[in-house]
């Protein structure tokens, strides 16, 4: 269940509301020149409501920013700090939190980045909040819902991500936020069911950037993505977690080419992650969470010709842009 290509603000409800193992997973861009943005675990949607849960990435003290999480309940408790925030201004973002006994767990990207204790029994949240200046393509809510086993491998999984950090409290205070109606959720489309397929409009060009969001499942093998033409799959974007390898390859005139297999496997079961594909006038460049990983060079020189993307495999998916 979850919310796609929401208008920021956005308030939602939490259907079932948090258990433990339960994980709210949120993927947008963070604006050009934002100052702040906040996504805030709530008990209602009113003005004043009990946030159980304050993420609030701010950008007030420099461009590398930092992150402050905080509970209200009639009055803002003392924050907790980190820096620096692992959402750069400009750039796309996965944040995943998970709910535990203890605390909720918070990872960006496919990494750990910090934890806030419980000061709000977390099953009495039952409401989701996103404002600032921030673009959000989706919230999903993974866990109980599933079957036992999915559920059981998935916290595993999860859990994996997270090990203990300290946040540093301070006493900055941050001026409640307005609540707004909220729409009934609904299931997610069709159009993230895997394997995905669409249309690049207009074909590819120099500079043009595909970004591609999702979880890796807990016992992949291998999943895809594929950039195709009329002559055939000019880029094969093949992460193999049964060889611990990424295959890039070509399939042009009923032909597999050469695989490239250098540059290591960045990618782990379980982890959400962030691809970025820059196609460039040598070849492409690949991106994961904002680091280049792997690079390939053109086999098929008309780009515009190149106008479909495929992904498929062991994966979730909850945000494509082409």
């Amino acid at each position: 269940i979850g919310f796609f290509k929401m208008k920021i603000p956005f308030t939602g409800s939490i259907v079932g509301g948090l258990q433990d193992g339960r994980s709210v997973v949120v993927t947008g861009r963070v604006l050009p020149g934002a100052q702040r943005f906040h996504v805030n675990l709530q008990c209602g949607s009113w003005p004043g409501a009990v946030i159980a849960l304050h993420c609030n990435p701010r950008y007030d003290s420099g461009p590398s920013g930092y992150v402050v999480a905080n509970a209200f309940q009639g009055s803002w408790g003392s924050e907790e700090r980190k820096a620096p925030s692992p959402f750069p201004q400009g750039c796309p973002f996965t944040l995943m939190i998970l709910v535990t006994p203890e605390s909720y767990k918070i990872a960006t990207n496919g990494n750990h980045f910090m934890e806030f204790r419980h000061r709000v029994p977390f099953n009495t949240v039952d409401t989701i909040v996103v404002d600032g200046k921030v673009e959000v393509n989706s919230i999903v809510f993974q866990g109980p819902s599933v079957s036992a086993l999915k559920l059981n491998c998935l916290r595993a999984s999860l859990l994996s991500l997270f090990k203990p950090s300290l946040s540093i409290p301070s006493r900055f205070f941050f001026p409640s936020q307005a609540a707004f109606p909220y729409p009934p959720p609904f299931l997610p489309p069709a159009a993230y069911a895997v394997p995905y397929k669409t249309i690049i409009n207009g074909g590819l060009y120099s500079g043009k950037t595909i970004n591609i969001q999702g979880v890796v499942n807990p016992t992949a093998k291998r999943f895809s993505v594929n950039l195709q033409s009329r002559a055939g799959i000019v880029l094969h974007y093949n992460p193999r977690f049964d060889e611990n390898v990424v295959v890039r390859n070509s399939f042009l005139g009923g032909v597999w080419g050469p695989e490239e297999r250098g540059g290591g496997m960045p990618f782990h079961r379980g982890n959400a992650f962030t691809i970025t594909v820059i196609c460039n006038p040598q070849g492409y460049s690949v991106m994961l969470n904002g680091a280049q990983v792997h690079s390939f060079d053109h086999r098929h020189h008309n780009l515009q010709e190149i106008d479909v993307l495929e992904v498929s495999g062991d994966l979730s998916l909850t945000s494509v842009m082409a």
